[in-house]
């Protein structure tokens, strides 16, 4: 495939946002990365991780108490990749690189690798969002068609009706299977994996083990294989389902496109901030718990504009953002609720399906 690029811009739309944005920081007096409101949920949410892990693995709960606490557990493990490892991958936690380093090895030890995930999300995704064959996150195939750019067969045209299903089974493809895949191929899509130091390789290998060694081999040792394989299978569902609906709502849903590059030149016709506005949605954006809980996901176009800026500020920069699109006459694309943008989501999987 030729290299993807876009096209220059033809006003000053991006200009007047990032001034716009820059404007607000320096009239604060107020540091674009994370807070007291963003340390603080770290806390909260890590010790809620070790008291239900230490609850569901030692305590032998009975089934109908410990099976609604592996779901909790799931969305903690998820709300923990969200909020923490999020911003910290995307350098967006602290000032310090340090600090940011270590909030994005909390992936490591919940079985992924922050590594390949910087090339996947930072650079795949954030660089060539929707685009088909360089977005890793909209590469399902060939279970799920999420654009009409991706080959279709015959079984897509139920896919608005079986995508819980796959959803439950991202987190656990994602560390046990696609991680590696990446890593013995060095490819992302069509995006090159840079050489990894020794370091890096250790890692690896180490976040994988103490992974292991967390939520397989202590709780087989304390439950027994079948408890162990109940407890994991439901907390692993939980997560896989809520960081794919998170994800999907953000860029696969009505309204957003999914550009095709010049097949010459690999040039996409928008300038790349106008590409992350045709090709990104909000939902839910006045709910205080989604964006809580979301790490500000729920907000994915000041992300996808700004996401060296901690999701924390999202909410006040959003006013800015929809200011400057009203004036150049951008399109905002904007789900009032969470159950909206899932009908939308729904409903571009029943038509691209069917396409």
């Amino acid at each position: 495939m030729a290299k993807i690029s876009f096209a220059r811009a033809q006003h000053n739309f991006s200009g007047t946002l990032r001034k716009r944005v820059e404007e607000y920081f320096s009239t604060s007096s107020v540091k674009n990365t994370g807070n007291w409101k963003l340390y603080t949920k770290t806390i909260v949410l890590f010790l809620s991780l070790i008291l239900l892990y230490t609850t569901l693995v030692f305590l032998h709960l009975p089934a109908w108490a410990a099976i609604p606490l592996c779901i909790v557990m799931g969305m903690n493990i998820a709300a923990i990749g969200f909020n923490v490892m999020h911003d910290g991958c995307h350098g967006s936690y602290s000032t310090k690189p340090w600090v940011n380093d270590l909030m994005g090895y909390s992936l490591d030890i919940l079985g992924g690798c922050s590594y390949l995930w910087k090339v996947k999300h930072n650079v795949a995704h954030h660089s060539y969002t929707n685009i088909e064959g360089h977005d890793d996150d909209i590469d399902n195939k060939p279970l799920m068609r999420m654009s009409t750019n991706q080959k279709k067969y015959w079984f897509h045209k139920y896919q608005h009706i079986y995508w819980p299903v796959l959803y439950c089974f991202t987190y656990f493809m994602w560390i046990a299977i696609r991680d590696f895949n990446k890593y013995f191929s060095r490819k992302i899509a069509e995006t090159e994996v840079p050489p990894m130091t020794l370091n890096q390789h250790f890692l690896f290998w180490l976040g994988k083990v103490i992974y292991t060694c967390l939520f397989i081999v202590i709780p087989v040792w304390q439950l027994g294989w079948v408890n162990f394989a109940i407890g994991y299978g439901v907390l692993s569902a939980a997560v896989g389902l809520t960081i794919a609906i998170v994800f999907q709502l953000a860029h696969v849903v009505d309204k957003v496109e999914f550009p095709v590059p010049a097949e010459d030149t690999g040039k996409i016709e928008q300038e790349y901030y106008l590409h992350q506005l045709a090709t990104t949605a909000n939902f839910s954006t006045r709910s205080k718990f989604l964006g809580w809980f979301t790490g500000g996901l729920n907000f994915q176009v000041e992300h996808h504009l700004f996401p060296r800026i901690s999701h924390i500020h999202y909410p006040a920069i959003s006013r800015i953002v929809k200011q400057v699109c009203a004036e150049y006459g951008v399109a905002y694309h904007e789900f009032p609720t969470f159950f909206s943008a899932v009908r939308a989501h729904v409903l571009h999987l029943k038509r691209v399906g069917a396409a």
